[in-house]
């Protein structure tokens, strides 16, 4: 190996052994004789490209695709950051102030997780599952979730433009939308029939239990006397304020454990706890994520409720920054949320016990009116009172 060789094998090679050094989250357990011998692995082949490559490597390019290769290893939530998104992430600066209203996950591309109601994205009949593959022209199969949300900010008025693919549509969608400032309930509230109260939470705030309380009472004063809680779309929110409204319907009983490398910490119901005694049946789908998985699993693993529709996200975990030497960094999942029973919720999901399945819509097509799965949990209701 040359001394030049050298040289660059090092520049390379120096933030992914500083990855490796500093946390150790690789989401594996390996000895370090294991992990040193990847790291010898990754150097020679560093070497061979150098050396053999036809044409002068881009170093700086391939660093950022040998982490961005690492990161996507991991899971969806994790990522590489480059030192200009790291820095924003690190400063908890603002995006623009408008947006096209969808959230986001990764699947080799980005993915709408959720479209929120009379945004943008709305308006032009995106939807949960749909791929993103370029913002802007650029492509998402290296960008992570939380880059990919602030491409998709800006300005009031301006455009922004995506290519999008459906299904197992051959042919992507160009689709340019226009940001705007998207306002959404964090939850909303009515009579789905004479004894049933309908809530639907689209966001889980420090306010959920206030609000979760106070829109059972108002209910319950029209007559309801159970409910079905909607968290289709139920995406944002801290994970443990999700935990916080489930203790409203949860007496007794482990609510979640919590796991990091190496231990587990199971949560539990306190006194007090289990203000709302009402039957409970939860609508959930593809686009049922973080503290709407939380709020689910807890009720679920403890009989409070039976969740109706499509199999969650599975997207249950907290991320910490990883500073890298040359200022990008690694956005890392370090903490997960287990269901009650110990199982995994983060990268697996959960499946209902009423399983709905939403149909299909063709690119362009306008949504069926009916709302299936609402209709299968009312029906639900009179089956279970009837027996």
């Amino acid at each position: 190996m040359t001394s030049r060789t050298r040289l660059w094998v090092l520049l390379i090679s120096t933030p992914v052994i500083a990855f490796a050094i500093i946390g150790g989250y690789l989401g594996q357990a390996m000895t370090k004789d294991d992990t040193y011998q990847h790291l010898r692995v990754f150097e020679d082949v560093v070497s061979l490209v150098l050396n053999n490559y036809v044409e002068e490597v881009d170093v700086k390019k391939a660093m950022k695709g040998a982490m961005n290769g690492l990161a996507d290893n991991l899971d969806a939530d994790s990522g590489f950051l480059p030192s200009n998104v790291a820095s924003a992430y690190e400063a908890s600066a603002p995006a623009g102030p408008a947006d096209v209203g969808i959230d986001l996950s990764r699947q080799y591309y980005l993915r709408i997780v959720s479209v929120r109601d009379a945004s943008p994205a709305a308006k032009a009949g995106l939807r949960t599952g749909d791929f993103i593959r370029a913002i802007d022209k650029r492509s998402t199969k290296d960008i992570s979730i939380y880059e990919g949300e602030r491409l998709l900010h800006g300005q009031a008025g301006t455009k922004v433009s995506l290519l999008v693919i459906r299904g197992n549509a051959a042919d992507p969608h160009e689709v340019d939308l226009t940001r705007e400032r998207v306002t959404v309930p964090e939850l909303t509230s009515k009579m789905a029939d004479p004894m049933t109260g309908y809530i639907h939470v689209f966001e889980f705030s420090r306010r959920a239990p206030v609000q979760l309380k106070q829109a059972v009472d108002a209910l319950a004063k029209t007559g309801a006397s159970r409910y079905v809680i909607d968290l289709r779309g139920a995406t944002r929110g801290d994970l443990d304020d999700g935990l916080a409204a489930a203790r409203l319907f949860v007496k007794a009983g482990t609510l979640v454990i919590r796991e990091t490398k190496g231990n587990k910490e199971t949560v539990a119901t306190q006194i007090g706890d289990g203000a709302i005694a009402a039957p409970v049946v939860l609508l959930v789908d593809q686009s049922t994520a973080r503290a709407g998985e939380v709020f689910a699993a807890a009720l679920d693993g403890n009989k409070r409720a039976e969740m109706i529709g499509e199999h969650t996200l599975g997207s249950a975990a907290r991320q910490k920054l990883v500073k890298l030497p040359d200022g990008s960094a690694m956005l890392l999942s370090y903490v997960r949320y287990l269901a009650p029973n110990g199982n995994a919720i983060h990268e697996k999901g959960l499946q209902p016990e009423v399983p709905v399945d939403e149909p299909d819509v063709e690119f362009g097509a306008t949504a069926p009116a009916a709302d299936v799965t609402l209709q299968r949990a009312l029906e639900y209701f009179t089956q279970k009172k009837a027996a």
